[in-house]
């Protein structure tokens, strides 16, 4: 394998040790990684506008993969329903209703 030293500004690096830590990586492992996976996938165009902006959130450091600790707590067989069902049994405001009043009167 080859050795490839890189200089990057302060704050990519920052974000690096922040994402490195999250996925409880060293920062090194996580930025190889990245390269290999973006330079070993193909590089067609994305088939959709949805995907399209996947992959630029995912470009910007905005979209990542569920780190092991949350891997752990997620269960994929609930579905969106069920999730949806219990929240509506809870009662009470709905997120964008807390949110909105919490911004209080626009203007």
């Amino acid at each position: 394998m080859k050795v490839l030293n890189l200089e990057l500004p302060p704050q990519v690096y920052r974000r690096l040790r922040e994402e490195a830590a999250r996925l409880d990586k060293p920062p090194q492992v996580v930025a190889q990684e990245w390269l290999v996976e973006r330079l070993t996938s193909p590089t067609t165009e994305p088939s959709s506008d949805r995907e399209r902006a996947r992959q630029a959130l995912r470009a910007a450091g905005l979209l990542t993969e569920l780190g092991p600790n949350l891997r752990r707590l997620a269960d994929p067989t609930v579905r969106l329903e069920d999730v949806s069902a219990a929240l509506n049994r809870a009662g009470g405001k709905t997120l964008s209703e807390v949110i909105l009043e919490q911004r209080g009167p626009k203007g």
